[in-house]
């Protein structure tokens, strides 16, 4: 098989179910652990991960104070900071922080990556977002947060700003996005290398895979140039019933004023805490936070009839991600299913607790897709463009608003030649 999926190991200080802090076997303290997160970049190099990703927020996470500190989540490095001292520590793997365009400057972003770029030598990635906190608006002197659409009308100018800097100074940190609305999809067909996205069902997943792909010829771009990778939570066991205990586990360990605090924030800001735990989800007002994941609730809710009680312990596992419950063949199963059948070209695997649940999944999970021809057994490369096989060949910047602009991006050699740019790459 010459066509290998892209892994990389999204890290979250404890991990990511919401009760992972509270596995006997995590760090609950980890978040602000430097050796903890040496340990994390450790392993998933060892197991030949395309990059480390790691999300942030300017502003308090979002729910109810006496929820926040039972999350082991609101104290963390900040992530451009943490991945320049692990990259003293890595040699291959990439290393992708994320950054807003919503409150940030051009100037002081550009000289970030650039930093890390070089620090690195090459394997630096921005995963630019339009905040979703509305909470980060006060840390800025703004009385109310930008609208989404605005918020989207703004990024593509900061994106267009941040690329003809980088590109004077011969840099080019991989770029990546995060998100499923329209808006963002729109954005993603014209400048993302990386696409994270949250997609629980296979199906949902492929029309998802199919409709930013499709959008991509607009933008004189091939399907190739970009590598769609959904989150994966996968929680595995040396059995089907071990993995099964360990889910439960966690599972039982979710506090119920948790649970009801992160299902009120992907809800949109609603305070769920007035309505009945085992009752319906009430109608939700629209939101100018999370939009994609505010509509990938209610689809769930809707679907499966569930209550407040049954949809926060869904979402509690990874926040409306897809989970993998089951040995390394039953999660390699999967992941082989959704990345040959037009779903993904990788994944962004979310441990559930950490360390030990990266651990789980190099140990057992990466061989078993390396047996397959799905994975690589070691780095070919040294940049994250190279484990990625995305190289820029030109970004070319019209004047005005950056959705007007192309990115034309050389792609493998089997797929390079039915690409078309609509113009001549400057290099």
């Amino acid at each position: 098989m010459t066509r290998q999926m892209s892994l990389n190991a999204f890290l979250m200080a404890t991990g990511h179910h919401i009760a992972g802090w509270r596995h006997p076997q995590a760090h609950a303290a980890g978040g602000l652990d430097l050796a903890h997160y040496q340990r994390l970049a450790a392993t998933a190099e060892r197991g030949c991960f395309d990059a480390i990703f790691l999300s942030d927020t300017l502003a308090m996470l979002p729910g109810q104070t006496q929820a926040l500190q039972r999350m082991a989540r609101t104290e963390h490095f900040e992530p451009l900071t943490l991945l320049a001292a692990l990259a003293a520590v890595t040699r291959r793997i990439g290393l992708i922080a994320t950054a807003t365009s919503s409150y940030n400057s051009v100037r002081t972003l550009v000289d970030s990556f650039a930093s890390l770029e070089r620090l690195s030598g090459g394997r630096s990635g921005w995963n630019l977002v339009t905040s979703s906190n509305a909470r980060e608006s006060l840390n800025f002197g703004r009385e109310q947060h930008y609208g989404h659409g605005d918020r989207y009308e703004s990024a593509r100018r900061f994106l267009r700003d941040v690329r003809q800097q980088w590109q004077t100074a011969g840099l080019a940190p991989v770029q990546v996005l995060a998100g499923a609305s329209a808006e963002g999809r729109e954005l993603a067909a014209a400048h993302a290398e990386v696409l994270f996205t949250a997609q629980p069902e296979l199906a949902g997943a492929q029309a998802f895979y199919a409709d930013v792909k499709s959008r991509m010829a607009g933008f004189g771009r091939h399907p190739d140039s970009l590598k769609i990778m959904p989150g994966v939570m996968p929680i595995v066991g040396r059995t089907e019933q071990q993995a099964e205990d360990l889910y439960q586990q966690l599972q039982e360990l979710v506090e119920p004023v948790v649970g009801v605090s992160l299902l009120s924030d992907i809800a949109g800001g609603l305070d769920l805490g007035a309505y009945p735990v085992d009752g319906s989800l009430p109608e939700l007002p629209p939101t100018n936070s999370g939009v994609s994941r505010q509509h990938l609730l209610l689809d769930v809710a809707r679907k499966e009839g569930l209550s407040i009680r049954q949809l926060y312990l869904r979402m509690s596992a990874a926040r409306g991600h897809h989970v993998v419950v089951g040995t390394a063949k039953t999660i390699a199963d999967r992941l082989e299913q959704w990345f040959t059948q037009g779903a993904a070209d990788g994944f962004n695997i979310m441990p559930p607790y950490l360390a030990g649940g990266l651990e789980d999944f190099v140990e057992q999970v990466v061989p078993e897709l390396q047996k397959r021809g799905l994975f690589r057994r070691q780095y070919a490369g040294r940049t994250l463009r190279e484990h990625l096989n995305i190289t820029v060949a030109a970004r070319l910047a019209r004047e005005g608003d950056i959705s007007n602009s192309e990115d034309v991006l050389d792609v493998p050699a089997s797929s390079r030649a039915s690409l078309a740019p609509t113009s001549e790459p400057h290099h």
